[in-house]
């Protein structure tokens, strides 16, 4: 017992020293950029940089050391560093290729080490081969677009930025011409600090180590670097995958609402829906609190089925609080934004949500229609389950004359798809369906007669 009350502290520190993320009020952040830039490396520093918000830190340092890598992941990541209202450095360690030289122009202020470089951002094939013409001059286009956009926000020539992308742009300031159109621009760190007109071109300063950044900047508070765990990895996978993840839960949990009593369906529902809010948690955009609400309009749903069926009221409120804690949990906020959320805010959550939806209704209906025969199905359903007593066969002659088309009733078992129901006084019949499961005690439609078969839908 001990043991686990000394067990249950430690995760509870652990859980608490993650979230917190060891920063503390007026210290200088270091958020280390290294290798490919990538979806994960987009979690991990939208995570830090909510951290550093939170704690109040006096700076930002994005420690920088790439070749480059993904450009969408670049704008995600400069829309990140746009959110943050303290000051924010890049120290390019060494490289800041392609990719890395646009992210490092959404920060106010760059230095360079000695011997480094940064720039060659132009858009490339996965395979590194130039884009097709049009798609290349549409995202070319676009993306320079952005990027001036970004370089214009935080002080930079957005020229600079352009030329970074394109080698048909030339750079000048004044009369001097920094760089000639027929190449792409990259700067070593004695190019990037070249004073003309009174302003250095490009970067601030050279540097030899981040406390030499900080003294230049005079940044008083103790440094603190935040490292990547291996769970931003997993988020960003989860991230990829949400779709899929949502809509398979959403139709687990139809057939274990169809499949009463085998438990099987519901526990890996459960399962994918917990992956996707471990998910939303560890790349910082949900807390604990939409796990709270989820729970609570599944128990609202189960409380409609199981506890007082054909009230609709708990049941509307649980699928409301459902979809929208799946919403809230992927909702992009940082802290100083309002709690509610603004519709270019909530536009990436419903699609997604939507997407999941519209997979899960494409499954659901292809399960109803040819699976409710398969020998794994079948399996599943409980045989016992039908009430003791005699019925009508659907053999027997004498049931079509005792039922006619349109009359209701109600199932006597599951219908999966087939059982009896009870129609009338008291007359219990085997009926069939055409392929859809039917709970117990839910109300049917005879809708043909066929000879012994007597085929009913829910109503």
């Amino acid at each position: 017992m001990r043991m686990s009350k000394f067990l249950n502290l430690g995760c509870l520190l652990f859980l608490l020293a993650f979230i917190a993320g060891d920063v503390a009020q007026g210290e200088v952040v270091v958020i280390p950029i290294h290798g490919e830039i990538s979806g994960a490396q987009f979690f991990f520093l939208r995570r830090a940089l909510k951290v550093a918000e939170e704690k109040k830190a006096d700076a930002v340092i994005i420690d920088m050391d790439t070749y480059g890598g993904r450009i969408d992941a670049a704008q995600d990541m400069d829309e990140a560093l746009s959110q943050v209202t303290i000051p924010t450095y890049t120290y390019i360690d060494t490289n800041a290729g392609s990719a890395g030289a646009l992210i490092a122009i959404a920060t106010r202020k760059i230095y360079m080490a000695p011997v480094s470089a940064v720039g060659a951002a132009a858009p490339v094939t996965t395979t590194g081969g130039d884009l097709p013409s049009t798609m290349g001059d549409k995202v070319m286009s676009y993306f320079t677009a952005f990027f001036r956009s970004v370089a214009t926000q935080n002080g930079h020539n957005p020229d600079i930025a352009e030329a970074f992308m394109n080698k048909d742009v030339d750079v000048k300031i004044g009369d001097t011409v920094i760089h000639p159109k027929g190449s792409l621009l990259s700067f070593s760190s004695q190019d990037a600090i070249r004073v003309v007109s009174g302003k250095p071109v490009f970067a601030a300063g050279i540097a030899g180590s981040m406390a030499d950044l900080a003294q230049k900047e005079k940044l008083q508070g103790p440094v603190v670097t935040i490292e990547p765990t291996g769970f931003e990895v997993v988020a960003q996978w989860i991230g990829e995958f949400s779709i899929l993840i949502l809509g398979l839960g959403i139709v687990l949990a139809y057939l274990e609402i169809k499949l009463h009593g085998t438990f099987v369906p519901g526990i890996f529902s459960a399962i994918c829906f917990l992956v996707f809010f471990a998910g939303q948690y560890i790349a910082g955009l949900a807390g604990w609190e939409v796990l709270v609400v989820f729970s609570i309009g599944l128990l609202l749903i189960l409380s409609e089925l199981f506890v007082h069926p054909g009230t609709i009221f708990p049941g509307i409120a649980g699928v409301i609080l459902i979809f929208g804690s799946l919403l809230w949990a992927m909702v992009d906020r940082y802290p100083d934004q309002p709690i509610v959320p603004t519709s270019q805010m909530l536009v990436g959550p419903i699609l997604t949500l939507g997407g999941a939806i519209l997979a899960a209704v494409v499954a659901i209906y292809f399960l109803g229609k040819h699976l409710p025969t398969t020998p794994f199905l079948n399996r599943l359903a409980l045989k016992t389950a039908n009430p003791q007593g005699t019925s009508l066969s659907a053999n027997s002659p004498d049931s079509p004359l005792l039922v006619k088309v349109g009359e209701t009733g109600v199932a006597k078992s599951n219908l999966r798809p087939s059982g009896k129901a009870e129609f009338g006084d008291a007359l219990v019949v085997d009926v069939i369906t055409q392929g859809e499961f039917v709970a117990p005690y839910s109300r049917v439609r005879i809708i043909a007669i066929e000879g012994p078969r007597i085929v009913v839908e829910s109503c």
